[in-house]
């Protein structure tokens, strides 16, 4: 396995796979809608098309793409963007890989722990658990179904559901950390199942290289935190003035809307099935997750 083609790859994670994966001295190419500094192949997927040279020169697939789900606020026509760029842009590769000659080993998608219902309060949740009711459980049943296709092809498929990913450059803390005083949101008792981004990246590149590994696993780090917790420990991290006091609820629904819901519940999601499989984590504890990010 040589030629990795990655979907999604300009965005922080696929920023990150690329630079790992080409630290370990694989070929790595973008399917993007324009040319890229890094090597790279057009697809379009409003107009579902792709260069067939993408899929034939790949031996696996990474595929991240996707609308960002916390951009703007969810109007009917953002909530439509959201699920099409995930079951459009799967689907696209669907039919490129059932039209190449050379099809990839592997393809490994990005998910999300959206999957499992926006709040599922304190039950520990893994891989067997139900999938929820609301908009985002549906979108990410939607995708995967998507993805199962693929893997119905006789493709050795990994799907990795993404919790909350830790970076210094964007995502989830700078979000937190922009006001000029950091504070919880709603009652902040709410779980936040994270993951350092480095082990994020590292994980992608595990389910690539481990040929055993097949299906659905979480992609969250051993200790879920409180909202009240990440808020406290990345504005002391940080250096940022921190308040006890929350943002009430009622204020958060009013200016965000239904993607509340997102922000005011919480997921403590379970990563033992990815160790099981043999994948370590560098960042266990979120001291040192902040720290390590904060300190670069």
């Amino acid at each position: 396995m040589k030629n990795i083609l990655i979907t999604g790859g300009s965005g922080l994670i696929g920023q990150k796979i690329t630079s790992l994966l080409e630290h370990k001295g694989y070929e790595v190419a973008w399917l993007s809608r324009s040319s890229q500094d890094q090597k790279s192949f057009i697809w379009d997927i409003e107009k579902q098309e792709i260069d067939p040279e993408a899929i034939e020169w790949a031996d696996a697939i990474i595929h991240l793409a996707g609308a960002g789900v916390a951009e703007k606020k969810w109007t009917p026509e953002r909530k439509q963007t959201i699920l099409q760029s995930r079951t459009q842009s799967t689907a696209l590769l669907l039919r490129g890989i059932e039209k190449a000659a050379n099809k990839p080993s592997t393809f490994i998608s990005a998910s999300a722990v959206g999957y499992y219902g926006m709040d599922t309060q304190t039950k520990l949740i893994d891989e067997s658990s139900p999938a929820g009711k609301d908009f985002l459980s549906q979108v990410v049943v939607a995708w995967e179904n998507e993805v199962k296709q693929i893997e119905a092809l006789h493709i050795r498929t990994v799907m990795l559901r993404i919790g909350i990913v830790l970076s210094s450059n964007g995502g989830a803390l700078e979000e937190m950390l922009k006001p000029p005083v950091a504070a919880p949101l709603g009652s902040g008792d709410q779980w936040m199942s994270w993951i350092h981004i480095d082990d994020l990246a590292r994980m992608f590149v595990f389910a690539l290289e481990k040929t055993t590994l097949q299906g659905i696993y979480n992609a969250v780090g051993p200790n879920p935190a409180t909202n009240q917790q990440l808020t406290k420990e990345a504005a002391y991290a940080k250096g940022k003035r921190y308040l006890g006091i929350g943002v009430p609820g009622f204020i958060l629904k009013i200016v965000l809307g239904e993607m509340a819901g997102m922000v005011l519940g919480g997921n403590r999601v379970s990563c033992q099935k990815i160790q099981k499989a043999g994948f370590h984590f560098e960042f266990f504890e979120l001291s040192s997750a902040l720290k390590d990010l904060f300190n670069r």
